[in-house]
């Protein structure tokens, strides 16, 4: 993923009401970015860090500004949580995740029981459903999920594990916006039945894809799958 345009540098002052967070600018313009990460961001904020913002083009936004990452330990950390369904969608278009099929037809957004899934897939027949998580948390040398509860996120695992019973492929990607991570689990403490449910979906014959991607001012690549630790 390419950023369109580039982005403005600044120093976090701080992140308050979960959508909202003031910026210093280098020209020493304070200004107040909309945060699109509803979580707790646990392990990814800290007073007067280096971030990155985007300008939107609509003239009539009530926040012209989005946050887009944050420099922790010298490295940047994505947390817009509207970028990880592009990043899977091209990695998808661009079969980067070997073990899965060439995909004939694509589609965001597609709608299954009372549900809607990130990305639909269809190759030679079978039919494919993808969730996608965005992470930021880190504890140690591991990237955890989710970093609150998310009574969301357990119902589309329970979701998934209904489509693969009726015959579809499912998987879910967990899009982990930083590199000083090596393995990635889920966050056992924080929701322990988010926790049980994806072991059960594991079980039950879902993909699991814990994507590595390279974030920095300029775009967000895909480096490498981590090692699943239960």
């Amino acid at each position: 993923m390419i950023f369109p345009e580039p982005l403005i540098h600044g120093r976090l002052v701080k992140r308050y009401k979960r959508f909202l967070a003031d910026i210093i600018l280098d020209d020493g313009q304070q200004v107040t970015a909309h945060c699109t990460n509803s979580g707790s961001m646990k392990s990814c904020l800290e007073d007067n860090a280096e971030v990155y913002i985007s300008r939107s083009p609509n003239p009539n936004r009530k926040l012209p500004y989005t946050w887009e990452m944050i420099k922790i330990n010298g490295d940047w950390v994505g947390i817009n949580t509207s970028h990880p369904n592009k990043i899977a969608f091209d990695i998808l278009q661009s079969q980067w995740i070997k073990v899965l099929p060439a995909f004939q037809h694509l589609k965001r957004e597609v709608k299954y029981d009372d549900s809607r899934f990130d990305v639909y897939g269809e190759s030679n027949g079978q039919k494919w459903f993808f969730e996608v998580k965005n992470v930021t948390l880190k504890d140690g040398n591991t990237a955890r999920f989710p970093d609150a509860v998310t009574t969301r996120g357990q119902k589309h695992l329970q979701t998934l594990v209904k489509a693969k019973s009726n015959g579809y492929q499912v998987a879910m990607i967990y899009i982990i916006q930083r590199t000083d991570v090596e393995a990635f689990a889920p966050a056992w403490d924080i929701d322990p039945v988010y926790s049980n449910e994806l072991v059960k979906a594991i079980n039950a014959g879902v993909n699991i894809f814990p994507i590595q991607v390279k974030v920095t001012p300029t775009s967000i690549e895909p480096i490498k799958i981590l090692h699943l630790d239960l």
